[in-house]
């Protein structure tokens, strides 16, 4: 399986961006996929993600109301519309996708497998 986001870029506070993933290989359908986050200097961080086949969609706190996760399953593609966006939330943003998820990890990027390359975001205040 590859992943590539893409849609990162530089966005005023308040602004939005919608961030892409296209998967390559695997069963996308059947996967649990998701975006995490790593600032500078920090850990990365779950942002959220969509739980297998089903329509469950699990978002981080810091994000709930302002991120909307979909995916677009004939497309094999991820979205992560963003809004609201304050400086806290630049980082680099990847998509990651797993076929051997436990429910109760899908929050830890240690469950997932497969990741892409990233897309910075960053917004300035």
């Amino acid at each position: 399986v590859q992943l590539q986001a893409s849609g990162g870029g530089l966005v005023q506070t308040g602004g939005s961006l919608r961030l892409s993933c296209a998967a390559t290989g695997g069963t996308f359908s059947a996967a649990t996929v998701g975006w995490f986050r790593q600032a500078p200097g920090k850990e990365r961080e779950f942002v959220a993600t969509t739980w297998r086949n089903t329509q469950r969609i699990f978002y981080a706190d810091s994000v709930k109301g302002r991120f909307t996760v979909s995916r677009d399953n004939a497309r094999n593609t991820l979205y992560l519309q963003m809004s609201s966006l304050s400086p806290e939330d630049t980082a680099i943003y990847y998509c990651a996708l797993t076929n051997s998820a436990i429910f109760s990890t899908m929050r830890s990027h240690t469950a997932y497998n497969y990741w892409g390359r990233g897309t910075q975001v960053t917004v300035s205040s």
